[in-house]
């Protein structure tokens, strides 16, 4: 993707300067002087090849090449994103193992009954780290302007219409599921697919008539003109597509949705390690190579502090415990 000319840098870091210092005034033990000393293991809790693999490779090379310590990525999929996050809130706390937390995180407390960690207690905010809207497409072919062109033709001819999404414990399917609510379109199918890439494979094969999907496994087809975007669920329009209007501006109250990450880190990291893993990151994130390269995988950056993070996956876990129980989405 390009960055519009009309994009300013300071838009794009949806943050501020004043973020990166503040965790430096926290003082370094001697005993911690020479943190990391061995190799920090980034965990993502998904195969590799995703939005969330690719932001934390991205990280961990810019931080090596930052910092001239070593960081890894290390894939441990599995339970819907449970096996990984349940092995680093159980590593030790020492700084060596920290989680790639993506909205994945909240989602799974709201739909999952058990967990193999407390979403509250095992871990602590390291960062934000960049965000990007979620998206309703379709095929371009489709005599459907806009989404109240296709709500309209979803009523009229409700059993030929489907939506796809990737595995049901992500916000894409929620979010079809509170617009099915919302609308009143209890016949419209949510079929949900193993993963993002094969739910737009869906809608390109004319298996489903709409696409619940994140921006960028997208964008390409939307680019070439292959598929419609008919609303983004950002709080603003997104850069690349300004003739696609935003779920809150065609009236739809709360209906912001995306894919936010993060790093956390096992609950009792020593504050130290902390302010220095948050001032580092912030520190790669604020770069133009950086945010350049974050936007053109379909992300906007957003340094926030490990606190800012923590509070924002608070409130994201609220919010979406409220949703699946009004959606009605079985818990698993």
């Amino acid at each position: 993707m390009r960055r519009p000319p009309g994009l300013s840098r300071r838009r794009l870091i949806a943050g501020g300067a004043a973020l990166v210092a503040a965790p430096a005034i926290l003082r370094v033990s001697p005993a911690l002087a020479a943190y990391p000393e061995r190799p920090v293991r980034i965990i993502v809790a998904t195969t590799p090849g995703g939005p969330a693999d690719l932001i934390a490779r991205m990280t961990a090379a810019a931080l090596q090449q930052s910092t001239g310590k070593t960081f890894v990525v290390e894939n441990r999929a599995g339970g819907g994103g449970n096996v990984g996050m349940g092995y680093a809130a159980h590593a030790d706390p020492d700084g060596y193992t920290i989680l790639l937390a993506t909205t994945q995180y909240s989602v799974n407390v709201g739909i999952f009954n058990e967990l193999p960690f407390d979403p509250a207690k095992d871990f602590v905010g390291v960062s934000d780290l960049a965000t990007s809207p979620n998206a309703f497409l379709v095929k371009s072919e489709l005599p459907a302007k806009t989404l109240k062109d296709f709500i309209g033709l979803a009523r009229t001819q409700a059993e030929k219409f489907n939506v796809s999404t990737p595995a049901i414990n992500t916000s894409l399917y929620i979010q079809a599921e509170l617009l099915k609510l919302r609308e009143n379109l209890p016949k419209l199918e949510c079929i949900a697919f193993k993963g993002g890439g094969d739910a737009v494979q869906a809608l390109l094969g004319g298996t489903v008539q709409m696409c619940s999907s994140a921006l960028p496994p997208a964008m390409p087809h939307v680019a070439a003109g292959t598929l419609r975007c008919l609303a983004v669920t950002g709080d603003e329009r997104w850069p690349d597509l300004p003739d696609a209007p935003t779920m809150i501006e065609l009236g739809y109250e709360n209906f912001v949705f995306g894919t936010d990450t993060g790093l956390l880190a096992p609950a009792k990291t020593p504050p130290e390690v902390l302010a220095w893993l948050e001032r580092e990151t912030h520190k790669i994130l604020m770069t133009p190579d950086m945010t350049d390269k974050l936007f053109k995988a379909g992300f906007l950056v957003r340094p926030k502090s490990g606190a800012e993070a923590w509070a924002r996956i608070g409130k994201e876990i609220a919010m979406y415990k409220d949703t699946i129980a009004r959606a009605g989405i079985k818990k698993m």
